[in-house]
């Protein structure tokens, strides 16, 4: 599991975005962890997280909250998303 301090999400400037490693993790963990980081993101501010799979539920909780995803597969079939808020939305229910 990754640092605390890599909890916390990074402004979406020149700085690269905070990593969470979500692949150890039971189900329902990674989706649920996810969803805490991109609800806490700020405008602007922005999370990556890796998952052990290719994640359809949590990237549809995304759009439904309106944050910007994009997300790759990577060798073994693990995935990549890049969570972002915009940088005029308020975080999720504000």
């Amino acid at each position: 599991m990754q640092a605390i301090q890599s909890l916390y999400p990074h402004r979406a400037d020149n700085a690269a975005p905070a990593e969470l490693d979500l692949r150890g993790l039971p189900s329902p963990e990674p989706m649920l962890r996810a969803l805490e980081a991109a609800d806490a993101l700020l405008p602007g501010q922005s999370v990556q997280v890796l998952t052990p799979l290719l994640p359809m539920p949590l990237l549809d909780a995304l759009a439904t909250r309106g944050l910007y995803t994009s997300a790759v597969t990577l060798p073994g079939g693990t995935a990549r998303v890049l969570i972002r808020r915009r940088d005029d939305d308020g975080p999720a229910g504000a």
